[in-house]
């Protein structure tokens, strides 16, 4: 890294949302200090635009082949572990970032398997074949855990994109800057615009919105605290299904939380 020249104040960064692939500030032009940083601070009319970026963009994300979804996201790890050190330096923990990275690697591997595995071919009385077949909720909105900031994270983020999913991520509210610096990755990636959107600001003022907010399928919990009971009334309002994962591990089963099975029917030929 050079060396400022002696007398030279520092330039400090200018953190953002980061919303439909681009990096705005926030509407009210609030921010609120976290890590030493002043970091955007979002409010209602951002998450809509957030929840409209992500309904625009899911269409596409979803239609991309499986294959083709896994190649982005194993894009997302190589793009995150160029950053290895810079992500270090940040969350002042190495073996997190690298946990980050593995992590993004097996849930890309997991695109095109997800058919097979969550899938079947249904034995039924008739002449027919009988298919269930896995395919995206729609729009997630995910409340990120407090700590750990990128593993948290990535942890809860994986498995929607995973399936075809669009997210809303809620960053952690005391340690926001690890959310916003993944959003460059991203950004620098393969994601189409859209199908990842980052907030920042008091959970206590977002999480409810998007709760309430008709247009979102799903809310991961996961990262909430007390207030989880107030924020499942809200979703129970659009039937929106509500989601209690984990961020210990791994597990395909964390995908299948953000999926419908469908089933189809079809007279076999003659």
């Amino acid at each position: 890294m050079a060396k400022r020249a002696p007398g030279r104040l520092p330039v400090k960064k200018t953190y953002k949302l980061f919303v439909g692939g681009e990096f705005p500030r926030s509407e009210s032009g609030r921010t609120y200090e976290a890590e030493g940083q002043n970091v955007a601070r979002a409010l209602k009319k951002d998450v809509r635009d957030a929840v409209r970026a992500a309904r625009g963009a899911q269409g596409k994300w979803a239609s991309m082949t499986a294959y083709n979804r896994g190649q982005v996201l194993y894009r997302v790890a190589e793009m995150l572990e160029a950053r290895t050190r810079e992500f270090a330096e940040l969350t002042g923990d190495e073996a997190e970032v690298n946990a980050a990275v593995d992590r993004f690697v097996w849930y890309a591997g997991w695109a095109d398997k997800l058919a097979q595995v969550l899938g079947s071919a249904n034995p039924v009385a008739g002449p027919y074949f009988n298919f269930t077949i896995p395919e995206p909720t729609g729009v997630v909105g995910v409340l990120a855990p407090a700590e750990p900031p990128l593993l948290g994270l990535v942890s809860r983020l994986a498995p929607v994109l995973v399936g075809g999913n669009a997210a809303i991520v809620v960053a952690s509210e005391p340690r926001p800057l690890a959310a916003i610096e993944f959003a460059e990755v991203l950004a620098t990636s393969d994601v189409p615009g859209g199908v990842v959107n980052v907030l920042t600001g008091f959970r206590s003022e977002l999480a409810p919105v998007l709760a309430g907010h008709m247009d979102v399928n799903a809310l991961d919990v996961t990262g909430a605290d007390g207030e989880v009971p107030e924020l499942e009334r809200l979703a129970a309002e659009n039937v929106k299904r509500v989601v209690h994962g984990s961020t210990d591990g791994q597990s395909p089963w964390e995908i299948a939380g953000f999926l419908e099975l469908k089933t189809v029917w079809h007279p076999m030929g003659v």
